[in-house]
């Protein structure tokens, strides 16, 4: 996997640019890019992307089966251990989808108070208008070109929605072999996405991914927000400014053999610059 890091407005997205459209030469690699600040939609249009076969996923919708059952309770901030978010997790144990899972509500044997709760949460996530039974699927993520999937307009909570499915389809896809190109997601602001559903996913692919061949690019202005795994199993560490105490010790504690106090006293301090 690999690290990016740098504060805002120093070059961290410009690089993970540049790795996405190395990336995309190879035939045998699928480029995946998170864009969750609608940055990276000009890879698909342009004078510069003349070169650059690029698609861009505008208003991504997932399968409602790619989220755990317990994901569901966290995603609509219900306790599992309350009847309705029992309800929710029954239903998203026996189901594909959210209209299934209201089946599944209704039909349950149940106080009627607490099937209306679990329902008027559903109808939340209905609202955010990402999940679908055509939802993205492993075809859809690993074609020959760089996909983009543009998540700008979503709130945190549907986001990590859209991440999680898309990580969990990804790596599912090379443990059973559906597709031959190796995944490659990359993720912008990813500090997000550790501190929501998302974060499960994407562990998974740091500490199990190398195995099937899915591979991970994480790019963010808040490493001490990033798990240390997040940072250890990093391949490659590329740094562009960093001024915060919390996150150059957040690289020390997780890479102490690379960062050392001489390495962090050169560290970059203008606009391009990346050690």
């Amino acid at each position: 996997s690999v690290m990016i890091v740098g504060k805002r407005g120093y070059g961290k997205s410009y690089t993970l640019g540049v790795m996405a459209e190395s990336l995309s030469k190879p035939t045998s690699i699928a480029p995946v890019i998170i864009d969750p600040m609608g940055v990276f939609t000009t890879l698909a249009g342009g004078d510069d992307s003349a070169d650059i076969d690029a698609k861009v996923i505008n208003e991504p919708e997932i399968v409602a089966s790619s989220l755990e059952p317990r994901s569901w309770c966290e995603l609509l901030d219900l306790s599992p251990e309350s009847a309705a978010g029992a309800l929710v997790w029954q239903a998203a144990t026996h189901t594909d989808s959210l209209s299934e899972m209201h089946a599944h509500i209704d039909a349950a044997d149940a106080p009627q108070v607490d099937k209306r709760s679990a329902d008027n949460h559903l109808q939340l996530a209905e609202m955010w208008s990402v999940f679908s039974p055509d939802g993205l699927d492993a075809a859809d993520l690993c074609g020959p070109e760089i996909t983009v999937i543009d998540i700008s307009g979503l709130d945190d909570a549907p986001m990590n929605a859209i991440v999680r499915g898309v990580a969990e389809t990804l790596y599912q896809s090379r443990v059973t072999e559906s597709v031959d190109r190796l995944p490659w997601l990359l993720i912008d602001e990813a500090h997000t996405f550790f501190q929501g559903i998302a974060a499960p996913a994407l562990e998974t692919i740091l500490t199990r991914g190398r195995a099937p061949g899915v591979s991970l690019v994480l790019a963010t202005q808040r490493p001490s927000a990033v798990p240390d795994v997040g940072i250890s199993q990093s391949d490659l560490l590329i740094s562009h400014r960093l001024t915060s105490h919390a996150d150059l010790e957040a690289l020390q504690k997780a890479q102490p053999t690379y960062m050392n106090s001489s390495l962090t006293e050169r560290m970059p301090t203008e606009p391009g610059e990346a050690m």
